[in-house]
This record gives structure tokens, C-alpha cells and sequence, in this order.
């Protein structure tokens, strides 16, 4: 636990403006904090991602780089994601634009790699054939 508080603070100091004089602060007005997500659930993946990109599109004036979506969206990671993001955390000075806590897109892709159900779109598929019309118009499952 330590060693993850440690991470977390070098987080902060990696996400926090260089220059706080002409950075806006962060705010999200009416919205909470996203929900964390640990691995577990790969139905939950895709609402952590949506949710995580509306507060962050939430504050436009923001201009937040893809390193500083990354690492906001990490601290909601938690349990066997955590575990994932970790080793990535612990190099966070490497400013490569490939590296992933540098890349949204590239973080976004290993996270349903990794976390995300491979069969999601047979799944939806399948669901979408298997809707029927009843008599009243309407639509069942």
C-alpha cells in the first residue's frame, strides 16, 4: 500500500499544471466523481470509460493532454486494474509519447484488451437477432 501511495503522489505532481498562474483548476460542476473500477466486471468498462471522458469533456477550458486523462482516469482504478496500471505508474517520468499513461488512445485499447469482454460485440449481435415484434408494436427480448 506504501508503494501505491507513492505512485499516487508522483500522479499528483506529474498531473498538476507546470505553470499554476495560467491553468484553470479542475471542476466538474454537477457531476460526481467517476466510479472506480477494478477489473472484475467487463460490462462496467465501457460506462467507467464514457463517464471518465464527460467529466473530462465536462471542462473544456481545461485542454487536458492525453497524459493528464490517463492519470486522472488512473486513480480510479483500483484491485486487479490497479494492479495492471502499476508498473506503467512507476515510470512515470518517461515522457515518450507512445508510452501508454502518455496515450488516452493507446490506454483506452489496453484496457479492453485486457479487461474488456472479447465477446461483446457477438453478444450484441445475438441480441439484436433475437428482438421480436409482438402484436402491439412493441418491441421484446
Amino acid at each position: 500500500m506504501e508503494h501505491m501511495a507513492t505512485i499516487m503522489g508522483q500522479i499528483s505532481q506529474a498531473a498538476a499544471p507546470r505553470d499554476n498562474s495560467k491553468a484553470p483548476a479542475f471542476k466538474t460542476p454537477s457531476m460526481k466523481e467517476p466510479d472506480s473500477f477494478d477489473g472484475t466486471q467487463a460490462h462496467k468498462l465501457r460506462g467507467f470509460i464514457l463517464y471518465g471522458q464527460l467529466i473530462l469533456h465536462n471542462a473544456p477550458e481545461n485542454c487536458f493532454s492525453d497524459r493528464k486523462k490517463v492519470l486522472y482516469s488512473t486513480c480510479s482504478l483500483t484491485d486487479r486494474a490497479g494492479k495492471w496500471i502499476e508498473p506503467y505508474l512507476s515510470n512515470i517520468s518517461n515522457e515518450d509519447p507512445s508510452y501508454l499513461p502518455n496515450n488516452w488512445q493507446l490506454f483506452e485499447t489496453q484496457l479492453f484488451t485486457v479487461f474488456g469482454d472479447p465477446n461483446e460485440a457477438k453478444k450484441a449481435e445475438q441480441e439484436l437477432d433475437n428482438l421480436r415484434m409482438k402484436e402491439s408494436g412493441h418491441v421484446c427480448f
